[in-house]
């Protein structure tokens, strides 16, 4: 066993690579992390819950292929989001309900990556039914952020980020429907990307066409995050919405040098308040786009309706998806889940044409906006992390905001119009606690997002901040 920890601080791509050499092999890489975690993930509770035994089956198994035949990802280990089904782990969507709760039967995008040599060897953190901004349950506790423990790590990935951020995973799955996978990565100072509706095949559960929740990547920097989403990608015959695997992979997009000709920064969207020194880092790093020779202008499309639509679409989904659980687990339920699970079921029809009719509208004008503009460049979250014991984020910059999920706006209308976006860390405020920068682009262009991100990372020259040590 390697007891050169080392390997901790090497990128997914590097590590890939010195297992196709067979410099490592993947039981290596499973020594390596269960170190890792053994000191320090008790300060950060990342990774609640851990499955080293399975991972050394499926990692022997995988050993016994040649290596070339390895798969894509070649024996690495991923952690998984514990809202999604791994067979034979404990899955508690960070709900007492499911406490005990083992599934039989991995959700198709868990196949996906063990079939391509992704290795699963722990779940990561995340709050009830990742309900909220703030990675905490009753299940597991607090998530805290490795960057300041007495800091949140955001969420719903929050566990994903921290393990990213702490050196317990190389790369990490994670979901995202109000900014679940962008809020994280922003406060933990890596890079999470949600896909386009369709990019990442998923079994269905309660609708069978893909509408808010979304799976990608996370990772250290920008090509980590491409090779993990080549992994995830491509069409599933269970998923009917799933799109296929694109002819260049996103790996080679990330790595083509290709530029942005204009894009558009906007330190609101329009309609969000944001900490003033969170606008001023994410504004400084979207200028030097210009040494790249790029266009940059202040603009953005109009979002307006986006919190009132938002808000409707979000608690239609917790009405199908839970509304049981309220009938007959209400006492389990956290306030926030109940809140929105009532208002979903309060909802008429007329409230339900109201929110699609905002969005279709809202996606027409980022369409036409995408016609003038590359990448819409912003703030992935409006604060620096905040204390963990805070629930919420419940005022920015004079706003007092109506419920615990508005604070999340600046994402979740990107949600709304369907564009894959990410969160590229993009500097530190004053006391050193990182900010995200959020890139998008048009719908089913990750490609195009990824090229531009790589870019400007590369500008930027915060890429190896990652991992630390957890700081008190």
């Amino acid at each position: 066993m390697p007891t050169d920890q080392s390997l901790i601080r090497e990128t997914a791509s590097s590590v890939i690579a010195k297992l196709n050499k067979g410099e490592v092999t993947p039981l290596d890489l499973l020594d390596v992390l269960e170190a890792r975690i053994a000191a320090v993930d008790g300060q950060v509770n990342a990774l609640p819950t851990l499955c080293f035994d399975r991972a050394r089956d499926h990692a022997r198994a995988l050993m016994k292929k040649p290596v070339g035949e390895r798969g894509l990802l070649a024996g690495l280990p991923v952690p998984i989001k514990d809202l999604t089904e791994v067979a034979g782990v404990r899955t508690t969507y960070g709900s007492p309900i499911y406490d005990t709760y083992v599934p039989e039967k991995s959700d198709i995008m868990v196949e996906t990556l063990e079939a391509r040599g992704g290795v699963v060897y722990a779940k990561s953190n995340t709050p009830e039914f990742g309900a909220g901004g703030n990675t905490f349950n009753e299940v597991f506790g607090a998530t805290r952020n490795p960057w300041d423990l007495s800091r949140s790590a955001a969420g719903s990935s929050g566990g994903a980020a921290a393990a990213l951020a702490s050196g317990t995973a190389w790369l990490a799955q994670g979901s995202d429907m109000g900014g679940s996978l962008r809020n994280p990565a922003s406060f933990c100072g890596i890079v999470g990307l949600r896909p386009s509706p369709g990019r990442v095949a998923h079994t269905p559960a309660f609708k069978v066409d893909p509408n808010l929740p979304m799976e990608g990547p996370m990772a250290r920097n920008v090509e980590d995050v491409a090779l993990l989403l080549d992994a995830m990608s491509g069409h599933h015959p269970t998923d009917a919405f799933s799109l296929p695997a694109p002819a260049a992979s996103f790996l080679s997009a990330a790595r083509s040098g290709r530029k942005p000709k204009r894009v558009a920064y906007s330190p609101d969207l329009g309609f969000m308040p944001v900490d003033p020194e969170v606008a001023a880092v994410t504004r400084k790093a979207a200028e030097r786009f210009a040494e790249l020779g790029v266009t940059v202008e202040e603009a953005h499309p109009d979002l307006r309706e986006a919190h009132e639509c938002f808000r409707i679409l979000r608690a239609y989904h917790f009405a199908i998806t839970k509304a049981d659980l309220l009938r007959e687990k209400r006492d389990l339920l956290k306030p926030e889940v109940i809140w929105n699970i009532e208002y979903g079921l309060a909802l008429s029809v007329s409230d339900l044409q109201r929110a699609e009719a905002q969005r279709v509208e809202l996606t027409r004008r980022a369409t036409d906006f995408f016609a003038q503009y590359d990448l819409l460049l912003a703030p992935a979250t409006i604060v620096p992390p905040f204390p963990v014991e805070e629930r919420y984020v419940a005022e920015c910059a004079g706003t007092v905001f109506d419920n615990y999920v508005e604070w999340l706006g600046i994402a979740y209308a990107i949600t709304l119009v369907a564009c894959p976006a990410l969160s590229l860390p993009c500097g530190f405020t004053q006391s050193g606690l990182p900010v995200g920068l959020q890139v998008v682009a048009a719908p089913q262009q990750e490609a195009d997002l990824l090229a531009g991100a790589k870019a400007l990372e590369d500008v930027l020259g915060v890429r190896d901040s990652t991992p630390i040590d957890p700081r008190g």
